[in-house]
């Protein structure tokens, strides 16, 4: 291939990939060497090289102000800034003054560089999809009777099994059924230590094979997948358009119509009323109509909010639009549930209480031979216990279980019962015991040998380690109420919720009471939070004014209903979003104020006639390109 077939391809590329940055790179080349044209005295070269700096640069806004003015019949930004340019080059070869020919390129020129900014930062979010995209394996490796076979990730069927291969890329969701191997899940869930993974665990499709071998099961279909929901909810974001966008788009088209209503005044009264020539007239109507145009306010807010998701991403918050980054911000209350959310929803044996004559050791053994028979979310935590402590277990025999009660068989010859104390028939021995661990909101079971009472286990739902410190976190952000829903008996949520710093409780709720407490909180705090996991939570996450789902431990009902995901199941993220919302709002505030402050100083600029086309021209294109640099601030961490 040789130098140029290179360096032809080079540009092809480039045009295709940044086709904004390479238009306003050639028109301001043409713009440049038109303006040296005319500095050197050669006429004809300049009025060759500008017209097609006026193409090259002008022609996407022309199609896009045409197609709106025909199919939609309204006027906007485009088409005013070709207006004016077009009108500067008629003036400019009416007047025989060939440099306002250059004003109309600079004109076109600079809108088109602040049209390749905008595009930028479109960009930057852009490529959290196409990176999680390139994640995406287009072939899985399943096993066969006959061997092993690549087939498209399409095909896959759930019940598939499938083999992945150190270093390889996960293909699908799936469970391991066989292996034992590290994981990165930062593409999903930003986390950027390897998470260890065993027999029984879920995988999620993107996220990359440490050093061991895994067998994987498929148990959902590949579309609906975590990170292909991700990436569908990204893209979903970015057609929508938070509230603010929608009303500064709305006000524009009105807008653009006063302009040109007051542009055609300007260009007929001066010289009746201010005794204007017709030429400084149509001069100052033209620069009138470049410096009210409102650029720099539309690009007030999309590049900001679209920064501010990107941060989101980086961090593991997933916002599905705009507008609930916008939304967040404005939170004075939040509603958590509690189970699986503020707490593990795993249960996790917290204490052990012999009764005379026996040891802790003795009784989680017995229990836990007993248990290992047991589906129950209770006797799967005893019999984890006892493999945490490495306690050889005996093998039970005529295993029964009570339904609501507990559990009996043969351990050892001995008739082991668990469960609760009317059950074992409970003596009064540990009875106050039973009472204080059940009153800090402990479940309790108790075992026995026969007639004899072993003793008994305390088995709680266990705080995520972070909770606590997310609580205080968000009392120091300014967050008035924090509020927590919970399912469980008044006593438990009490104890829980003074331990976590919580003060408003709403205990043993339906669902259909979480909806009901969350309009309750949206007539007294206006904008209210909810964040749950769970299906039971999607009525309230949808009612909520914004809706947080964890995106591990949540439920696909969760997830798709939820306006934001913490992908890392990382409950202090949370507060790392407020704080996003809240830079958002300030960063939008802020460009909002400069560009309405320049174009009324550019106003009144130009109706004292202090100003000339270029310097209206930079000032206007200008305040748009700094408010897009603005927005690229909350790229920032």
């Amino acid at each position: 291939m040789t130098p140029n077939s290179i360096s032809i391809s080079r540009i092809s590329q480039l045009a295709e990939e940044h086709p904004d940055a390479v238009t306003a790179a050639l028109c301001g080349i043409l713009v440049i060497l038109g303006s040296i044209a005319l500095q050197l005295g050669w006429l004809g070269l300049a009025v060759l090289i500008l017209p097609a700096a006026y193409v090259i640069g002008g022609y996407s806004s022309t199609r896009e102000g045409l197609t709106t003015l025909f199919e939609e019949h309204e006027l906007d930004v485009d088409l005013l800034m070709i207006v004016a340019a077009l009108g500067a080059a008629g003036l400019g070869l009416w007047r025989r003054e060939y440099h306002l020919i250059v004003d109309g390129a600079v004109l076109i020129l600079i809108f088109a560089i602040s049209g390749a900014l905008e595009g930028y930062a479109m960009q930057r979010t852009e490529r959290s999809i196409r990176s999680l995209m390139s994640l995406t394996a287009d072939t899985a490796r399943v096993i066969m009777y006959d061997g092993e076979r690549l087939v498209a990730i399409a095909k896959l069927e759930i019940g598939d099994r499938l083999l992945v291969k150190p270093g390889e890329i996960i293909p699908t969701d799936a469970i391991i059924v066989e292996g034992y191997s590290a994981l990165n899940q930062a593409s999903i869930t930003g986390e950027s230590m390897p998470v260890e993974k065993t027999a029984g665990d879920e995988v999620y499709a993107g996220t990359i094979n440490g050093a061991g071998a895994l067998q994987l099961e498929v148990h959902k279909s590949p579309e609906s997948s975590l990170i292909q929901r991700v990436i569908r909810l990204v893209q979903q974001a970015q057609t929508e358009a938070p509230p603010s966008q929608q009303f500064v788009e709305k006000f524009e088209r009105g807008y653009a119509k006063l302009i040109v209503g007051l542009g055609l005044l300007l260009a007929i009264l001066p010289p009746f009323v201010l005794g204007w020539s017709w030429e400084d007239t149509i001069y100052r109507a033209l620069i009138f109509l470049v410096v009210a145009s409102p650029c720099a306010l539309m690009a007030s807010i999309m590049p900001a909010l679209l920064s501010g998701m990107a941060n989101g991403a980086k961090q593991g918050i997933l916002f599905k639009s705009g507008a609930q980054l916008e939304i967040i911000g404005k939170v004075r209350a939040i509603a958590f549930d509690k189970t699986g959310t503020l707490t593990t929803g795993k249960p996790q044996v917290i204490q052990i209480v012999p009764a005379t004559g026996y040891t802790e050791t003795e009784v989680l053994q017995l229990a836990a031979a007993l248990e290992a028979h047991s589906e129950h979310a209770i006797g799967q935590a005893i019999v984890q216990a006892a493999q945490q402590q490495q306690l050889p277990l005996s093998s039970a025999i005529d295993v029964q279980a009570k339904i609501g009660q507990g559990i009996v068989g043969k351990v050892d010859n001995q008739i082991i019962t668990i469960g609760k104390a009317g059950f074992v028939r409970a003596t009064a021995e540990l009875t106050q015991v039973s009472h204080q661990l059940q009153a800090e909101g402990k479940t309790v079971v108790w075992v026995a040998n026969g007639d004899k009472i072993l003793g008994i286990i305390a088995v709680a739902d266990t705080f995520r380690p972070e909770a606590a410190a997310t609580i205080k976190r968000l009392q120091k952000l300014g967050i008035e109420h924090i509020i927590m829903l919970t399912g469980d008996n008044e006593q438990t949520a009490q104890h829980i919720a003074r331990q976590l710093g919580i003060n408003e409780v709403y205990a043993e709720l339906l669902p259909e009471d979480k909806v009901r407490i969350i309009k309750k909180l949206q007539t007294q705090y206006q904008t209210v939070a909810m964040v749950g996991d769970g299906i039971n939570d999607a009525p309230a996450l949808a009612q909520a004014s914004v809706g947080i789902a964890m995106g591990i431990s949540g439920s696909d009902v969760a997830l798709e209903t939820a306006d934001i995901v913490l992908m890392a199941d990382k409950l202090e993220q949370l507060a790392h979003a407020i704080s996003l919302g809240r830079r958002a709002q300030n960063v939008v505030k802020q460009n909002i104020v400069f560009a309405l402050s320049c174009i009324i100083l550019l106003l009144a600029a130009n109706f004292l006639g202090n100003i000339t086309m270029p310097i209206g021209v930079i000032g206007h294109e200008g305040s748009t390109v700094l408010v897009t640099l603005s927005g690229l601030r909350l790229l920032r961490h």
